[in-house]
């Protein structure tokens, strides 16, 4: 009768230890991923002038990146440091760029858009998903220089935040607010 018992409990306990480790997959903590994406040049947004009246107002379409918005990661979950662009390409298409990017690894770690603004310390952990928000996918790594295609229907004024959210535990590794560029 005892074998019985201890042999059950060897049998729940490994069952248990393989459970936890699909689903906190703890190697992931010992494991980084480094990404070099080309970061696309953007141009600096020449100062305006004035403009007599009898010279056209409009102006050509640049035929650089002009950086929209930006914003610098803060920790949430885990240290998380980098800054994050949305970048608007000469063809009007529209990339998230995150730049020297360090944060952990981790299970089902993606890159949202969101409207939900970003708080610091504990209290935002759990905010990335209580408004909307636009996945652009999983993270392609924890280190390094990485861009993410941003859909044209998105409206961006509707999403002044970056989140690096954790679908699997439903919880930020770390969140950017976007502020307009140069301002």
């Amino acid at each position: 009768m005892r074998r019985w018992i201890v042999g059950s409990v060897a049998v729940v306990a490994a069952a248990g230890l393989i459970v936890g480790a699909v689903v906190f997959q703890p190697w992931l903590l010992f494991v980084n991923v480094a990404v070099d994406d080309a970061l696309p040049p953007v141009a600096t947004a020449p100062a305006p002038t004035s403009t007599s009246p009898a010279e056209p107002s409009a102006s050509p379409t640049p035929a650089v990146a002009v950086e929209l918005s930006t914003g610098a990661l803060i920790s949430h979950e885990h240290d998380t440091t980098g800054t994050v662009s949305i970048i608007e390409n000469p063809d009007g298409s529209r990339v998230l760029a995150l730049e020297n990017l360090a944060t952990s690894s981790g299970p089902d770690v993606h890159v949202w858009l969101a409207s939900t603004p970003v708080v610091e310390g504990v209290d935002g952990w759990f905010l990335g998903d209580d408004g909307p928000v636009v996945d652009l996918g999983p993270i392609k790594g924890n280190l390094g220089n990485q861009v993410y295609d941003i859909p044209a229907d998105v409206d961006l004024s509707a999403y002044p935040a970056v989140y690096l959210w954790c679908v699997q535990f439903a919880v930020s590794f770390g969140a950017a607010p976007l502020a307009p560029a140069g301002g």
